[in-house]
Order: structure tokens, then sequence, then C-alpha cells
């Protein structure tokens, strides 16, 4: 049964996660929270966990144990048509883009709705051309295949595919690795601006100071196969967790932090 919106209950609810590969647990007994119409910044060093969890959520990968909620239903026991119209309810861009190399970048676009939507070619194109519009591309960029893109551009062609089906989450995973500084800024402001203006939720897996500065209203923090600290980037900065205390507290952060005031 899929319940209606209710922004009392979170857009994602995790319970003691357990996934692992053969004898190795990557992430044990976690549980997790993302409020409604937030961006939520999940970090943490490098095999913590975090694009498994990501992949967990949107059953990509199997779970050992636990429970997985998503817009009010228990997706761990759902079956199989009650999963398919919560999938519809969100948007993924997964690393480097992963757009189709065989497909224009219109045609990416189009590809969840040829899926899903039973409506005429003409508006179709008039509907993915939009969704480029909206990511700060222009109509002729969608008859670009993949490979004549920049970096920038295929993730906006990217997010302008997880946009859709009108999501009501997106699911971001290393939106900004690869691009250079001036472009991540420009990304990590279309990402804030699309939320504000469509009412997201937004996951964000990403390694990226900045991103966690400017864009995130809540951050989670995984070592250990466990979320060791959430909240807000105040609250990052006053754990005691060494992961979390050298990573926000590091030279590279101080850095950051300086140039951003």
């Amino acid at each position: 049964m899929v319940l209606a919106a209710d922004s009392t209950v979170p857009a994602i609810s995790v319970r003691n996660l357990t996934v692992g590969f053969g004898d190795v647990e990557v992430l044990r007994q976690l549980t997790l929270d993302v409020r409604r119409g937030e961006i939520l910044g999940i970090v943490g060093g490098s095999g913590a966990g975090k694009s498994v969890l990501l992949r967990t959520i949107i059953g990509l990968l199997p779970t050992r144990s636990g429970t997985i909620t998503v817009l009010g239903t228990d997706l761990t026991h759902a079956p199989a048509e009650t999963r398919r119209l919560i999938e519809r309810r969100w948007g993924v861009l997964f690393q480097q883009g992963a757009l189709f190399s065989s497909l224009t970048a219109l045609q990416n676009v189009q590809f969840p709705m040829r899926e899903y939507l039973q409506v005429s070619d003409r508006l179709l194109t008039e509907m993915a051309v939009a969704k480029l519009e909206m990511v700060g591309l222009k109509a002729d960029d969608g008859s670009k295949m993949p490979a004549a893109l920049s970096g920038g551009m295929t993730k906006r062609v990217a997010l302008a595919r997880a946009l859709a089906l009108d999501p009501e989450i997106v699911f971001l995973d290393e939106p900004t690795s690869g691009l250079d500084p001036i472009s991540a800024g420009g990304f990590d402001d279309l990402i804030a601006t699309l939320q504000r203006t469509l009412g997201l939720t937004v996951f964000m897996v990403t390694h990226d100071l900045d991103s966690l500065r400017s864009v995130c209203d809540r951050i989670a923090a995984l070592a250990e196969g466990q979320v060791v600290a959430v909240g807000n980037l105040d609250a990052m900065q006053t754990s005691r967790h060494p992961w979390v205390e050298t990573y926000f507290k590091g030279r590279r952060a101080q850095a950051v932090g300086s140039v951003a005031r």
C-alpha cells in the first residue's frame, strides 16, 4: 500500500540496515532518516559505504537485514507493482552521469519517459527539451551524443534525465566529481535552485567540502559501516568522532572554510 504524502513522515527511513559482500559487511545495523524537502549530504571515507547505501535504497543491491521505507512505503516487503510505483517518484544521477553512449542527450532524457509514460513522440520531445532547459542547457544540445559533451554538460543531461518524471526525491552520487571548481560551484547552485523551486528531497553522496558547506541542510557521516554523526555543519565540526573531526577540521577543510568566508 502506498501512503499519502505526510510532511511528518521522513521521505526515506532506513532502520538497522546490514549490507555485505561475501564475508565483508559494508553497512552494519545502519539507521538514518532523510527529512522531506531537505538536501542531505552523505559523506565518508573511501569504502565507507556511501554509494552502497544509495544503491541499496534504490534496489540495486540486496540487504541482509533491516528495513528501507521510502515515501511511507516499506520497500523491503513491498510487492513488485508497489515498488514500481515508488520508483516512479524518484530520480537518480549516477557517478560520471552514466548516459547511454548510443543515444543522444535528448534520447537519454526521454528514456524514462518512454518506459513509464504513454504520450506522443512530439510531446516526448517537448517534455525532454523542457528538462534540458531546466538544467541550463539549450534545445540544440539535445542532438549531441554523450561523447561530444563536456563533463559539466554530461552531469546536466544526467540530472535532466533524473528529473524526467517530476520526482519527489533525487539521488545524486558524487554529482560534482570530475568537475573544475567553477563548474562544480555552478552545479551546486543548480541543485539548490531546483530543490527550492520543485520542493525536492535530495540524497547526495559527496566528498566535496564546498558542496557540503553551500547546499546541504544536514550531513550524515559514515564510518565503520554506520552513521557516526548527523546534523548541520556546526554539528559536524563539534563531533568527537576521529574521522569526522579529521575531515571537518583538517587543513583542507580549514582552507575551504577560509575561502568560503
